[in-house]
């Protein structure tokens, strides 16, 4: 089944215009910009779905360009020709070897045939499987269900030497029933089971402190998704009101080992050319 993620710019519209994103950054300057960023292997990663209409394409050439612009690691999604783009996963490894390259985690269908995709995943030396997207419940309840799946989804990932990981949007860090949904799934996932990646752009637009975070569930968010903000919408690194180099040294603090590039809109540019930016943006980096 293709795996089809949600309407980014629907979603964005529905924000609060009044988010001080700068409130964020300042609450967070204290960090200081002193070292490199200092992830797994000293490096940084890319989100394909950054570049979902370009792959297609064109799978082997496109990522060929990745390793180019300085990319070590990748981060897939389970597309039209799977999380492999119609290779096998040993034949894509065996790529992404010769690119210099690794494979981390993907974004899958989680909820069918995840032994199989686990053992494919754990055969080729990838770290995480995870859910890419739950979408608002009507109730705390239907969270605290999600979370029994994610441990689940957890036991089947850790039994074949990988981990199991939920990527958030920004209805997990709105309240339901006066908690935090994001408090919910967090609370009734087992850690040695369940880690999280915290998307850095959704948390920020749902006006939350990604700082406070941190400290309240140490080491639990391991992967995170690095994307700017201008207006509502993503924009290149650099370009927008994220204050990443005070967020990233917060969020090594944390314990977040996997950094991963994600771009959704374009304005004024292409896929590629953004991927780009975004890694000459990583390599500057100083935190």
């Amino acid at each position: 089944m293709d795996y089809k993620r949600r309407d980014f710019l629907k979603i964005a519209g529905t924000f609060a215009s009044g988010v001080a994103l700068t409130g964020v950054a300042g609450q967070l300057a204290g960090c200081g910009t002193s070292s490199k960023l200092s992830g797994k292997n000293n490096t940084f990663g890319l989100q394909l779905y950054s570049l979902r209409d370009d792959l297609p394409k064109d799978p082997k050439g496109v990522l060929r360009q990745v390793a180019s612009f300085g990319y070590k690691q990748i981060e897939g999604f389970e597309g039209s020709k799977g999380i492999y783009w119609g290779m096998s996963n040993t034949e894509f490894k065996r790529y992404m070897d010769d690119l210099g390259m690794q494979m981390v985690s993907s974004h899958c269908n989680w909820k069918q045939n995840l032994e199989k995709k686990a053992d494919e995943a754990a055969a080729i030396g990838m770290k995480y499987l995870m859910c890419p997207y739950l979408g608002p419940q009507k109730s705390l309840d239907l969270f605290k269900k999600a979370a029994e799946d994610f441990n689940k989804a957890g036991q089947i990932c850790k039994q074949r030497g990988i981990r199991f990981a939920y990527h958030n949007h920004d209805y997990s860090f709105k309240k339901v029933e006066g908690q935090y949904p994001q408090d919910v799934m967090m609370q009734n996932t087992d850690k040695d089971l369940v880690d999280y990646e915290l998307d850095m752009y959704w948390i920020v637009a749902a006006g939350q402190n990604p700082n406070e975070w941190f400290q309240k569930y140490p080491r639990r968010f391991k992967l995170g998704h690095v994307k700017d903000r201008g207006g509502k919408e993503t924009t290149t690194l650099g370009k927008g009101n994220i204050d990443y180099p005070s967020l990233l040294k917060a969020a090594q603090k944390g314990g977040m080992e996997y950094f991963i590039v994600e771009q959704e809109q374009y304005e004024g540019t292409t896929p590629l050319a953004a991927a780009k930016d975004d890694a000459d943006y990583m390599k500057r980096l100083k935190i």
